[in-house]
């Protein structure tokens, strides 16, 4: 390890401090994309309830586009000043923004004021978002031995699918415990301030974090060869392109309550439901797959699993249209968020491992940031697009499907070898 924190100094709170990132950041996504409606008709109201939802939408892909630019500022400090401050910046503004959301005025109260400051909020909720997951990821591959790197990444997605879990019982809850206008008063609220609760834990535990950074940032960093830097440089395109697949995948899971719902008109129950299942399978797919990265190689669980939901995906979205069975959709988000964690663990581990140190902060932050800005936040956009365009709910299987070819072949130009200590990671 190129780090002075050891194997010894990654307890459970320092993990439990790292992944509770993940947590908040995924659960925030949820809440305002399951009370979207809501939320546009408190801050943008129109006479046209489509015109309101579209808008609030467009506000939360603001988000997305702030990403990039907290990645690398926040990766900035994580690389000069240390992972630990880095995190507790990120974190810090993400409980910000949140709780923002939660008291900010109706439009009815102050008038076009209530927009401008959501779309402030959504603003740096991106920025804090995206800069919260390569200090976070950065700490836990320097920290953690060489041969369980995967399984204490994994918990940074297991933490992702608990905030999802949660994230579905919440709104289910408040949907089917509210009048529609007690749930557009202050429903959603309520729901941002629930996920309030973990700030000040997260904050206490971030806090005592052992500082993971070398010291070799520090003092000038060592010249790399040509070589060198055309191996980081493959490594991020790679990455760039794994992690395509994976979000899209991914973010088309977080659809299916809206999918559900709005394409195959089942109840908001199946919805909800099927949400919790994402979750489920997303858990354990994460945790098994960072597991057998440890013990086998980080390159045959990005491969198959890829080649598998590019052979799975059409087929299983065909039964589930066809059939219109809650138990066919349940078992289909649960099999797809299962498989896509066998990747998503590994591909981080892969990218994570060969940024130098100097930059590992920003650069995987960014590398993420990008891919996830680009195909994440897009997702669900281009899918519902789709389906109405061309009047077939299988639309989103032929979208993903498409992603996830790309993903596969990228990920045959993946090493072979061993993974390389960090001191010297090249492809």
């Amino acid at each position: 390890m190129d780090s002075k924190t050891t194997a010894r100094a990654l307890r459970p709170g320092h993990v439990a401090a790292v992944a509770v990132g993940n947590a908040l950041e995924f659960y925030d996504f949820l809440t305002y994309g399951f009370f979207a409606p809501q939320i546009g008709r408190a801050f943008f109201p129109s006479h046209d309830p489509a015109t309101s939802l579209l808008t609030a939408l467009a506000t939360f892909g603001v988000g997305f586009l702030m990403r990039p630019v907290g990645a690398a500022v926040i990766g900035v400090v994580a690389d000069k000043a240390g992972r630990k401050p880095a995190m507790l910046l990120s974190f810090m503004l993400m409980g910000a923004t949140m709780l923002g959301m939660a008291l900010i005025p109706s439009y009815a109260s102050i008038g076009p004021l209530a927009g401008v400051l959501a779309v402030a909020c959504r603003m740096i909720q991106g920025f804090a978002v995206g800069g919260q997951v390569g200090p976070a990821t950065t700490y836990l591959v320097e920290a953690a031995p060489p041969n369980r790197r995967g399984f204490f990444v994994s918990l940074q997605f297991v933490s992702q699918h608990i905030a999802i879990i949660t994230s579905g019982v919440v709104g289910f809850t408040l949907a089917h415990s509210l009048s529609e206008a007690a749930l557009s008063s202050w429903g959603w609220r309520a729901a941002f301030l629930v996920g309030l609760i973990i700030v000040p834990f997260g904050l206490f535990l971030r806090r005592g974090l052992e500082e993971s950074l070398p010291e070799t940032p520090r003092a000038a960093a060592p010249a790399r060869s040509a070589a060198q830097s055309a191996g980081f440089g493959f490594a991020a395109l790679l990455g760039l392109l794994l992690l395509a697949g994976g979000t899209t995948v991914n973010y088309l899971g977080n659809y299916t309550t809206t999918y559900a719902t709005q394409t195959l008109h089942l109840s908001s129950v199946v919805g909800f439901t099927s949400t919790i299942m994402v979750g489920i399978g997303g858990l354990t797919g994460s945790a098994l797959g960072g597991w057998l990265g440890d013990r086998t190689s980080r390159r045959p669980w990005i491969v198959w699993p890829f080649a598998v939901q590019a052979v799975i995906m059409i087929p299983m979205f065909m039964a589930v249209v066809s059939t219109r069975s809650p138990a066919i959709l349940w078992l289909v988000t649960a099999v797809f968020s299962f498989v896509n964690g066998l990747s998503s663990t590994n591909t981080l581990v892969f990218i994570t491992e060969r940024m130098p140190s100097a930059i590992r902060g920003r650069s995987t932050g960014l590398i993420y940031a990008i891919s996830i800005s680009v195909f994440g936040g897009s997702t669900q956009f281009i899918v519902a697009w789709l389906t109405g365009i061309l009047h077939s709910p299988l639309a989103p299987a032929w979208y993903a499907t498409g992603i996830t070819a790309l993903s596969l072949a990228a990920s045959l130009f993946l090493p072979k070898k061993s993974r390389p200590s960090l001191s010297d990671a090249v492809v």
